[in-house]
């Protein structure tokens, strides 16, 4: 079997293969050509910035400076050669964005902060209020800065999936819909009687259960597609989806 078919065996039944956005960069490390792969590696950073914001705050960095930190970072990485380094061997998008930020911290950010802030560079757009809201929530004395890190990777990621199954009930115009079922996603709501939810639907109690199991069939799609896209090969979604839950109940 062929790497292509592989991935193809992996993703949901009838969806199209295309190449995962870490296998893009991957595939183009070390050249300075590859619009696509840039395109794909900034995609992932404005996905994913919020557990680098959530690692920095919980090393001591006041909010000013950690959104200094947090743009410097991505600059540098989306920088041409920045990862010319990087390979197949370094896994999952996840490892390979923590372990270049603690390289960053320890070894960089003395001599960037001595320019200007930032350098003038805006990668990606950060929404600091909202991320100390939720960072705020964690229990500072017994979070460690790496599970910090991987909780709100995890959460980030689920976030994505929930924004994507959103948009396409939005685009099928059932917006109202999934407002109303995107509750049975979750074990804490799972318990509200299906017949309350078909009233307000003003449906039939068994439509719901229709619409409920394909509402979790969509979301377990989606996210293994959001999972392939931090991932460097297919044999590595199902740990990863692992991983996720792990980080979750930390």
């Amino acid at each position: 079997m062929t790497s292509t078919q592989q991935e193809e065996s992996a993703l949901p039944r009838g969806a199209t293969f295309t190449p995962t956005h870490w296998s893009v960069v991957l595939a183009a490390a070390g050249r300075t050509d590859s619009t696509h792969a840039r395109d794909a590696l900034e995609k992932l950073c404005r996905n994913y910035w919020v557990p680098i914001y959530a690692f920095i705050r919980r090393q001591g960095h006041n909010p000013h400076d950690a959104q200094d930190l947090t743009q410097e970072f991505f600059a540098r990485l989306l920088e041409k050669n920045y990862l010319a380094g990087a390979n197949r061997a370094k896994g999952r998008f996840r490892s390979f964005l923590l372990a270049s930020l603690k390289h960053f911290l320890a070894n960089e950010w003395d001599k960037a902060k001595a320019q200007k802030r930032g350098g003038g560079r805006v990668p990606i757009s950060i929404e600091a209020a909202a991320a100390e809201s939720s960072i705020g929530l964690e229990p500072a004395d017994l979070v460690t800065a790496e599970k910090l890190f991987e909780r709100r990777w995890a959460l980030a990621l689920l976030d994505q999936v929930l924004r994507r199954l959103r948009e396409d009930y939005a685009r099928d115009g059932k917006e109202q819909q999934f407002e109303q079922l995107k509750s049975t996603l979750t074990e804490a709501s799972r318990s509200v009687p299906y017949a309350e939810i078909a009233a307000r639907l003003d449906t039939s109690e068994g439509a719901v259960k229709v619409a409920v199991h394909r509402l979790r069939q969509r979301y377990r799609e989606l996210l293994r597609t959001e999972i392939a896209d931090t991932v460097s090969g297919p044999d590595e979604i199902e740990d990863e989806i692992r991983n996720l839950f792990v980080a979750l109940a930390n």
